[in-house]
């Protein structure tokens, strides 16, 4: 089992990162991959708000060692052989890529189970505090109902 796990205070480019991944994991039979963007709008009570950029906060340590945990029980609970998972850290603007994660795998299904089971973990469970800045927002951003709902569904499986 392979890991490229990441967390980066600078840009990266998603494209480039599939295509390490691709061109390493590809002949395995199954890459699916996902790739996460600062959305430019934050819904507030009434309406939609402008977000300028969103803020990560993190604590050395910690965030890593939150992350690898996600990582590790995917693999324990998925048949993949390899993961990615590349994760911003500090000011993400809007529209820029905030994480990606990929799994290789012989077969179709693990490979997707495991991208959305990591997300899933990831949004809500990852050690890292969010803040959604803009003109007229500046709000920290806590992990929603549905986030919620999404993370019920691994504890049937």
């Amino acid at each position: 089992m392979e890991m490229e796990i990441r967390l980066l205070p600078a840009g990266f480019d998603p494209a480039v990162v599939h295509s390490h991944f691709l061109a390493r994991f590809g002949r395995l039979g199954a890459v699916t991959a996902f790739t996460g963007v600062v959305r430019e709008a934050a819904k507030g009570a009434q309406k939609e708000n402008q977000v300028d950029y969103l803020y990560l906060d993190w604590y050395p340590g910690m965030t890593e060692a939150s992350i690898q945990d996600i990582a590790d029980a995917a693999a324990a609970r998925f048949d993949i052989r390899a993961l990615s998972i590349h994760h911003r850290c500090g000011e993400v603007l809007a529209g820029e890529p905030v994480v990606f994660v990929a799994a290789a795998s012989a077969h179709r299904r693990a490979a997707f189970e495991a991208v959305d089971y990591m997300m899933d973990r990831l949004k809500s469970e990852a050690a890292l505090w969010k803040r959604e800045v803009g003109p007229q927002t500046d709000r920290w951003v806590e992990p929603t109902t549905g986030d919620a709902d999404d993370l019920k569904r691994w504890s049937k499986k």
